[in-house]
């Protein structure tokens, strides 16, 4: 079972490497966090099979994991089915099981990634339902350097495409190693780019992103630009934007939004701006 969240596409990629090499579900978090879509139920319970892996695999939001999915691991439900195939009641029991499952991450960045993996652990810690079942932090933690999409500040850009070439060049590379540990189940791995002073950036820095520039008030659209086709509110992963084809997009305001530019980086004709910081930079999304 792999839980995932993906905006750009980076992540998505990577995902979908580990569910085809570990032939196990692949689950997007998004559908569950939206503020406009009342289908989903946090609170039902998410099965584990007996030797099913748990994967996390997200993006990296300002050194930390993204709101959204820590938000949506403190809610989740985990219960683990049992040998004969019936599915544990109590989520506090886990009796009668070899050892507990083997959870692992992989983060995407742009650049480093600080404290992220303990960031992730942290978040881990407060869920009863993974505690019961043995998961008191991931196993094994990977971070995979990415082409970089964040374009929210004056000195941050997409990287020309001969970087974007080589880093996922680079990446496929590693993931292809990473999905062989993953498979093998391989414990106490922790390939990661944390980068200079991880501490300072993750917690410091980290809490002027999310209480500053975690925001959408700063997204318009470009009316002269615009064509109205309902890209920008239909890739939203949480919801954020309405409009369709034929309307102009508006911002909800709903705070929910992660300020991670898919909106931005999808639409066709630039029209999408962030006061700004975005006027003349580039657009990326995973082809």
């Amino acid at each position: 079972m792999i839980f995932y969240f993906s905006g750009t596409g980076n992540t998505k990629w990577a995902a979908a490497r580990l569910a085809a090499a570990t032939h196990e579900d692949l689950i997007p978090i998004a559908p569950y966090m939206r503020a406009d879509d009342s289908s989903h139920n946090i609170a039902e319970p998410f099965i584990l099979k007996e030797n099913e892996r748990l994967g996390f695999v997200f993006p990296v939001h300002g050194w930390r994991v993204p709101r959204l999915v820590r938000e949506f691991i403190r809610k989740m439900k985990i219960l683990r089915e049992t040998s004969d195939d019936t599915t544990e009641g109590k989520e506090a029991e886990a009796d009668g099981f070899r050892k507990h499952p083997f959870a692992y991450c992989v983060c995407t960045a742009g650049d480093s990634i600080g404290l992220t993996i303990e960031n992730l652990n942290d978040t881990i810690a407060l869920n009863a339902s993974l505690q019961a079942l043995g998961i008191t932090e991931v196993s094994a933690s990977y971070s995979l350097i990415m082409p970089e999409s964040y374009v929210g500040l004056p000195f941050m850009d997409v990287d020309p495409k001969e970087r974007e070439v080589r880093k996922k060049s680079k990446s496929a590379q590693e993931l292809a190693v990473i999905c062989e540990e993953v498979f093998d189940r391989k414990e106490g791995v922790n390939r990661l780019v944390k980068g200079p002073i991880p501490w300072f950036f993750t917690q410091v820095v980290g809490g002027f992103f999310e209480k500053v520039l975690i925001t959408d008030k700063r997204f318009h659209v470009e009316k002269d630009k615009c064509v109205k086709c309902g890209i920008c509110a239909n890739v939203c992963p949480v919801g954020d934007i309405k409009g369709g084809h034929g309307e102009y997009p508006e911002w909800l305001h709903h705070k929910d939004c992660l300020t991670c530019f898919t909106c931005y980086h999808h639409c066709p004709h630039h029209a999408i701006e962030f006061g700004r910081q975005t006027q003349k930079k580039g657009q990326y999304f995973y082809k």
